[in-house]
């Protein structure tokens, strides 16, 4: 049962004191901190995250009701909002704060909320303007940095992108700001098709997916079902554009979250979580594209929760699932005030495969998930297993086309890297950051391959693997290489062999070609076959051995003299495979060929009797012709 949940929450939460009477909770999502805070008399604060082990705990006078309340980014500053038209900031010296030096900054507008852009610097967006602030600690005070008058309904922040979206006065207008150190910039507003329609703020989620701004808008359809229309932020300058839109199949309440560039979209009433993949096709529609969701519903896997106790056992309860006391944050935060518990919302990606049977259409989402890759090389395993029997082969070509799609621009992103580094620069290139998935040879061959060794189709899956490499321009690595070598021999393939030799299409080197001859006692073609690659890459001192050990003496000496190593060549080693060929006109002419070379270099027919030690062919050959004048 364990394969019908691939949503679930981490865990170990982050526990916290619930929401009461006495405690206000708030939350923080850009340092993902949550404020516990204790009023009566002084207010204590308790705060926890974004690990259950990072906790900082102090207290301040209590100066009225609390609204919003978050750390600067290196928790030296604690901005807090009690009145609407006013924030606070204290400083803190280690985790205790300087209660005596806190410093009130007033405007003359509402202040809907505030958002640290930098160590002490921080936007304040109200109905009127959005302004950057920057707190000097030492003398007390906020200085005016930046701003933009502009008429505010209410604002959604994305802490990911440092962008705030605004409601405008103006029309309705949803424009989004790009606010950062120093910098306020009023991007386009969104490209809507209605643009008479107010959008409600509760219909709005910020986010990214993979690596683009996206803007979640919660609507009606025609159809009178609900459905997200997801805007993206594609580049600097350009409006916000309807690109996709999720068909949910549902109406009610519901809430998104964004896991491992999925999209989660979660209904309360049905209890389920529905997942999206904008990268995966759809149905296109007038340049937008909508989708289903990749599988039906499901729900969170339930949890259970350790109560405190005396008990050694401890007391468990089951949580309450999609409660109504649940907030969600973005990307993957779910928040139960009332439990005092936060969740890291998880996706369980092998158990979301086993309800996805295409194939392709896994393989595809696999390439995507940050875990996906020990999955997808257990799938790939699992199809060419014996039990498959070859009918998934071309399931197979096209999925070995996909992941090494993905290969090949990775090592065309490492050889772009290298070459641009100017050869007199030592220091090591930074390399572009790896894709999701990434399934190199290595991976193949250790962890799918291997496990096939010796059966009947894994001739025609190497095979299959091998040419998709060499469609994707990818060079065949020594493992893999050997390991189709042995397949074929073991096959008796040699045409196919002859074939991928003559090609290149296997690793052209030293090695390879003497593991080829190493298995030369099964057919003569193979023997044939690694000399023809020693041709190709020059290796003309092995070839050289070869011809010996064949005993093809003069064969040898007519590759030395053609690839002008014949200066070099050992008359030694030449003189004995003569004399082992038992042919005395062979002999007489390796003979004569090395002393008209000792002529040639040294002016004189005679070897060198302890530099070279042909002294025994020499009386070899006086034997053999007595009368001939030997020096």
């Amino acid at each position: 049962m364990g394969s019908l949940h691939y949503i679930e929450l981490s865990k170990c939460p982050i526990r916290f004191d619930a929401v009461s009477q006495l405690t206000n909770v708030f939350f923080d999502d850009s340092n993902r901190q949550i404020f516990a805070v204790r009023s009566g008399g002084a207010t204590g604060v308790i705060v926890k995250g974004p690990t259950e082990e990072t906790v900082i705990s102090f207290c301040m006078n209590d100066r009225g009701t609390i609204r919003s309340i978050k750390f600067s980014p290196d928790n030296k500053v604690l901005a807090v909002q009690r009145k609407e038209n006013a924030v606070e900031f204290i400083c803190f010296h280690g985790e205790q704060p300087l209660l005596q030096e806190i410093i009130v900054h007033q405007i003359k507008a509402v202040v809907y909320g505030f958002v640290w852009v930098h160590s002490r610097e921080v936007a304040i967006i109200s109905n009127s303007s959005i302004e950057i602030f920057t707190v000097l600690a030492e003398k007390r005070q906020v200085r005016t940095v930046k701003s933009l008058n502009i008429g505010i309904k209410w604002f959604a922040w994305c802490a990911e992108s440092n962008i705030a979206l605004i409601c405008s006065t103006d029309n309705n207008a949803l424009v989004p700001v790009l606010i950062k150190q120093k910098s306020i910039t009023k991007l386009p507003k969104l490209e809507m098709s209605d643009t008479n329609r107010e959008v409600q703020e509760s219909k709005v989620t910020l986010g990214q997916v993979y690596g683009t701004m996206a803007i979640f808008l919660l609507q009606v359809s025609t159809a009178g079902m609900m459905e997200v229309e997801v805007y993206l932020l594609n580049g600097p300058g350009l409006a916000p554009r309807k690109c996709h839109v999720l068909r949910l199949g549902h109406v009610g309440r519901f809430a998104i979250n964004t896991v491992d560039n999925l999209i989660v979209v979660h209904h309360q009433s049905s209890a389920t979580s529905l997942l999206f993949d904008i990268s995966m096709p759809g149905e296109l529609v007038n340049g937008v594209t909508y989708h289903i969701p990749i599988t039906p519903g499901r729900s969170i896997r339930p949890f259970a929760l350790k109560l405190p106790s005396l008990s050694p056992d401890g007391q468990i309860m089951q949580c309450e699932l999609y409660s109504v006391n649940w907030v969600l944050f973005q990307p993957n935060i779910v928040i139960d005030a009332m439990l005092g518990c936060m969740w890291y919302l998880n996706l369980n990606v092998e158990s979301l495969c086993t309800l996805i049977s295409d194939r392709i259409r896994l393989t595809e989402f696999l390439l995507q998930r940050a875990s996906g890759k020990q999955v997808l090389l257990k799938m790939l395993c699992q199809m060419v297993d014996e039990q498959y029997k070859g009918t998934l082969l071309t399931v197979l070509e096209t999925i070995f086309d996909k992941i090494n799609r993905v290969y090949a621009s990775w090592v065309q992103l490492e050889l772009q890297t290298q070459t641009a580094q100017p050869s007199n620069v030592k220091t090591t290139p930074k390399l572009p950051p790896a894709p999701k998935v990434l399934i190199e040879q290595q991976d193949m061959y250790t962890h799918v391959f291997q496990s096939i060794c010796e059966r009947e189709n894994t001739e025609t899956i190497l095979i299959l693997y091998l040419h998709s490499l060499n469609k994707h321009n990818i060079a065949a690595q020594e493992d893999l290489s050997k390991m189709i070598i042995s397949e074929l021999i073991r096959n008796r393939s040699f045409d196919t062999l002859r074939h991928l030799v003559s090609y290149s299409l296997l690793l052209e080197s030293k090695p390879i070609a003497c593991f080829l001859l190493s298995h030369s006692n099964v057919d003569a073609a193979i023997s044939q076959i690694a000399l023809d690659m020693l041709s190709k890459i020059g290796a003309h001192d092995i070839i050289i051995e070869v011809l010996l050990g064949q005993d093809k003496v003069v064969d040898a000496l007519r590759l030395a003299r053609n690839s002008k190593i014949n200066e070099t060549i050992s008359a030694r080693k030449f003189l004995e495979a003569a004399q082992k060929a038992n042919d005395d006109l062979i002999f007489h002419s390796v003979f004569k060929f090395f002393q008209l070379r000792n002529l040639r270099q040294r002016g004189s027919m005679d070897f060198l009797k302890t530099a070279e030690q042909c002294g025994e062919f020499v009386q070899y050959y006086s034997n053999l012709y007595p009368k001939e004048l030997i020096s």
